[in-house]
């Protein structure tokens, strides 16, 4: 029996990964989804390369899949939230999903090891974009976006109008 060779090791198992939030889940989606964009560039962009203007092309890529039609100033149905008829204006990614896309991939960016000073997706142009976009498609749509407003709180004594809520 010594010549028999030990038995081996049990494999150590490996720990599951910590079970993160719907948020850093897609966070890490569009980070590699990003990333990929800049590998796929002729020739590929080194993240330490990207610029504001990546990121720009990066959203204007995004748009060919987009669901949100945005009629052209000249379509009969510019300005209607509702048109009654199909007509040939492109679809494009919502003003709210690219916002919100910027704000994880800013954070991803960071978290990453970028510097806050040099992170394009913080970039005056991106913001200055995103703001174009927003108003683009609040005139197309017929459906301006204005900012909520934040209701007031109510008194504790029960008192209702001694606060008024604004709609």
């Amino acid at each position: 029996m010594a010549d028999s060779p030990a038995p081996a090791p049990a494999p150590v198992p490996v720990p599951d990964p910590p079970i993160s939030s719907r948020y850093e889940s897609q966070k890490r989606r569009d980070w590699n989804t990003f990333n990929q964009f800049l590998r796929s560039q002729h020739p590929p962009v080194p993240l330490h390369h990207c610029t504001a203007a990546h990121v720009l092309e990066f959203l204007h890529y995004l748009d060919q899949f987009g669901k949100t039609k945005v009629h052209y100033q000249g379509c009969v149905f510019y300005g209607h939230p509702e048109p009654p008829a199909p007509c040939p204006c492109p679809l494009r990614q919502a003003w709210g999903s690219l916002d919100a896309l910027i704000g994880r991939l800013r954070a991803a960016y960071e978290v990453s090891g970028g510097s806050p000073e040099t992170n394009p997706f913080a970039s005056s142009g991106v913001k200055s974009h995103l703001k174009q976009v927003k108003e683009h498609q609040g005139k197309a749509r017929g459906v301006p976006y204005v900012k909520k407003k934040k209701r007031t709180s109510r008194s504790s004594d029960g008192d209702s109008s001694s606060s008024s809520s604004v709609l």
